[in-house]
């Protein structure tokens, strides 16, 4: 099973994807996570309200979704595990586009889901793609696919 979430194309067009993608997750969920770049800190985060009512209780959701951002950025960015991290940062990015910025449009000026979609792309190529050359996973799998 740890092979099959490991394995990885031995493409080279993964790693900006990644490093792009596990800059901007590192940065968003630190910002929930840490508090960091006049982020609202984890408790702060975790007290507000998701989009959805079915989610609760509320702050584990949030919890979730805060944790999912910040670790799934870090992997991303390292490519361990990176099938797996691209997969919660797509649940996260998916819940934002219907939850919270559909209601604003397609352009991201409207708070629409210009934004979020793109970032669910990168999201969905690394989940098909994997680390590719230069991840964690290329070097544990012993470079097969």
């Amino acid at each position: 099973m740890f092979r099959k979430l490991i394995a990885t194309s031995s493409t080279w067009f993964t790693v900006p994807v990644r490093l792009a993608l596990a800059a901007v997750f590192i940065a968003h969920g630190s910002q929930k996570v840490l508090g960091t770049f006049n982020g609202p800190g984890f408790k702060t985060y975790i007290s507000g309200n998701t989009p959805f009512a079915f989610m609760r209780p509320a702050w584990l959701w949030l919890a979730a979704a805060a944790f999912s951002e910040f670790l799934g950025g870090i992997l991303v960015g390292l490519g361990f595990l990176t099938r797996v991290a691209a997969f919660f940062i797509s649940c996260v990015m998916l819940t934002a586009i219907i939850g919270v910025h559909w209601p604003g449009g397609f352009f991201a000026n409207n708070r629409g889901y210009e934004y979020p979609l793109s970032l669910l792309a990168m999201a969905l190529a690394l989940l098909i793609a994997g680390g590719g050359q230069a991840s964690v996973d290329r070097s544990f799998s012993g470079g097969r696919r």
